[in-house]
């Protein structure tokens, strides 16, 4: 079996956690502090700050921009329900959004459609590593004087209209689940250009401590460990290899896949990071059963929208939002890992043309 995705642990990452554990140092300190200058300076940021994860990434970025119980945020359907969970923890209003159909990701003209005079911010998830149209979505939000966020849990380092991601919003978040273009075990980072928006998360992170048994605001423990931004720093330097390999196998696939299967769109000026190679076909179920019958690992994300999940029963209008039911009907991720051998790419390719012709 190919697996679909797994961490890229080496050497060096070992003797990062090796190093740790003989410092005594196990909890947020110096190796935290490293990993967020790092990051920050990675991603063109003027500061970061370093979280357990990418879900509490978003529900701090809230807090620290003022969000409340009975604020609206728009939020699109197709993606991981993390994004609407965020909103819902603290109390605000998850208004879901459908997508453009070519790139997944929210589609501005409806998320337009959606502001009312309750709308108090927009988060935009950049879906599988390609960013979504973040210039119109901050027009958008400048327009409506909406705070803007960024779901860039699948898209470290990518970029779109000479825009890096986290450039053109108010905070930007990010996840380093074992399965993302890089790793920390779990971790979650929030970047932005506003120095004290990212020390009130550094705050709220830390029980809202300014000072040892200084407690400021209500806060919690949302802290990253030093065994963690251990990790991530010997991570992020391997970042733009490993997205490079990536947009390498997906250039291949784009080659090769042929029959009733959409490779994946790419805007014009965008650097697509490929968290997930995303294909599209009428004819999912055979794709499926091929990739089984192969021994071919593969992922569908998502099969339910988030307006369509139990869990957010109470925020679905009833509202039809038909691009994104399409999609999470038709959608296929297939392996991408910058890891995958030769042999092993053209077994995908065999896979999914076999299923495509069937």
């Amino acid at each position: 079996m190919i697996p679909l995705a797994m961490p890229l642990i080496g050497d060096d990452e070992i003797a990062a956690v090796n190093r740790v554990m003989r410092s005594g140092m196990l909890a947020q300190g110096s190796e935290v502090a490293a990993f967020e200058e790092e990051f920050a300076a990675a991603e063109g940021a003027n500061a970061a700050a370093a979280v357990s994860n990418g879900t509490t990434a978003l529900i701090v970025a809230l807090q620290a921009l003022g969000i409340e119980p009975g604020d609206e945020v728009i939020v699109p359907s197709f993606t991981f329900a993390a994004t609407a969970n965020a909103v819902a923890t603290i109390g605000a209003i998850p208004v879901f959004a459908d997508c453009d159909p070519d790139t997944f990701c929210i589609d501005p003209d409806h998320a337009a459609s959606l502001v009312t005079t309750h709308t108090r911010a927009l988060i935009a998830v950049h879906l599988y590593g390609h960013m979504a149209a973040m210039g119109r979505l901050h027009e958008l939000a400048r327009d409506n004087e909406l705070y803007l966020v960024e779901d860039a849990a699948q898209a470290h380092g990518a970029e779109r209209d000479g825009h890096r991601v986290g450039s053109l919003s108010d905070l930007a978040t990010y996840s380093f689940y074992p399965t993302k273009n890089m790793t920390t075990g779990e971790g979650g980072m929030v970047t932005g250009r506003d120095l004290e928006l990212v020390e009130r998360i550094r705050r709220l992170r830390n029980h809202g401590m300014t000072e040892r048994y200084h407690h400021a605001t209500v806060g919690t423990n949302a802290r990253m460990t030093d065994i963690a931004a251990a990790i991530g720093r010997v991570q992020l330097r391997r970042l733009e290899i490993w997205n490079r390999q990536r947009r390498a196998i997906a250039a291949t696939y784009d080659l090769h896949l042929a029959g009733n299967v959409a490779v994946p769109f790419v805007a014009a000026d965008t650097y697509h990071v490929y968290h997930q190679y995303t294909v599209r076909s009428s004819r999912r179920r055979d794709l499926v059963e091929s990739c089984e019958e192969t021994g071919v690992g593969y992922g569908i994300y998502y099969p339910i929208p988030c307006h369509q999940q139990a869990a957010f029963d109470r925020y679905s209008s009833g509202r039809a939002l038909p691009h994104t039911e399409s999609a999470s009907e038709e959608v296929l991720s297939l392996p991408v890992r910058p890891n995958l051998t030769e042999a092993e790419i053209e077994q995908v390719i065999d896979a999914v043309n076999k299923g495509a012709k069937e």
